[in-house]
């Protein structure tokens, strides 16, 4: 009887512990760089509902937007690597530390890959009243008067600012950059004609393509969007192989957090993706869903990062 009683206690002493290690047993708080209502805070509740419904234990979405995004990536590369504390990021992750000096953090060190989850691909338009149908009557527009078109984005060092450049270095197009503090007013006036070109994502840009206030040219995606099926990919378009421009969502842990807990999650997020009801509300917005494995995030973020540190570098953009 004493050896049943001993044993009987040291299990309940050990139970604490035992609960303890069954993750995730309390709330999980993803972070997001933006502000509520906008797309990739949907995004973000999209699948923080479903990666709630997978673990059994709610979702929180918190928004802490600000200088470039880096708020929120500083909050998180802090935060204790417990698994309860995630990062919904897009590539303001990495550009993030590529343009703002108070950037104090590493993407790849400080953090680890949980999943890519989804994109949305970027589209290149041009007001109604240019005389041109295609990215390669464009491109030989450009290159007949350098310097007279200009392309807005929605300030400088956005993904639409580097998407233009990357655009016009591959295409040999001298055209000027015009930053805006947003994308709304830089969309007003491609479609009020004041500025010719704008390469932005294709959810920003589906209420003006319905009504025609904006044409759209190319599309940059591996594959033609449903939402745009007459509409070619760049690379289709000037022979350029395997060209994308995401506007890409992943979501990323404090380096050092349990590998059990990071699987856990990923596992989560790709049984979500699989969703009929979440690929719908994605694919209606345009956007491609993606999904995969953490260490194939990973390599992901390595290309990407390699890939803008060099469009900026190329342009001339000096960190903030």
């Amino acid at each position: 009887m004493k050896y049943i009683y001993a044993l009987a206690l040291s299990i309940a002493t050990l139970s604490p512990a035992l609960a303890a290690n069954v993750y995730p047993s309390k709330p999980i708080t993803m972070i997001t760089a933006f502000p509520a209502g906008g797309p990739t805070d949907a995004n973000a509740r999209i699948l923080a509902q479903g990666i709630a419904k997978e673990l059994g234990q709610p979702v929180v979405v918190e928004s802490k937007p600000g200088a470039g995004s880096t708020i929120a990536s500083m909050y998180v590369a802090a935060a204790k690597p417990d698994g309860y504390t995630i990062l919904y990021n897009t590539s303001s992750l990495l550009l993030g530390k590529l343009l703002y000096k108070s950037a104090r953090f590493d993407p790849l060190k400080d953090f680890v890959p949980v999943a890519r989850t989804v994109g949305v691909p970027l589209v290149v338009v041009v007001n109604p009243s240019v005389p041109v149908n295609s990215l390669k009557e464009l491109t030989k527009l450009a290159k007949s008067e350098p310097g007279l078109l200009n392309y807005a984005s929605s300030g400088t060092g956005t993904i639409d600012h580097l998407a233009g450049a990357l655009l016009s270095k591959q295409l040999g197009m001298q055209i000027v950059h015009v930053p805006y503090k947003g994308t709304g007013p830089a969309l007003i006036d491609v479609a009020g004609g004041r500025i010719q070109i704008m390469v932005t994502t294709l959810n920003t840009l589906l209420p003006y393509l319905h009504d025609k206030r904006i044409k759209p040219l190319a599309i940059a995606s591996l594959h033609r969007s449903p939402l745009l099926p007459g509409v070619p990919t760049v690379a289709e378009s000037m022979n350029l192989p395997n060209f994308e421009i995401t506007a890409w969502n992943g979501i990323v842990a404090p380096a050092g957090t349990p590998p059990a807990a990071v699987a856990r999650i990923n596992a989560a997020v790709n049984k979500t993706l699989q969703d009929k009801s979440v690929i719908k509300q994605f694919q209606d917005s345009g956007a491609e869903i993606y999904g995969g494995s953490s260490e194939g995030y990973g390599k992901y973020l390595k290309s990407e990062l390699t890939r803008w540190k060099t469009v900026i570098n190329e342009a001339g953009i000096q960190p903030q």
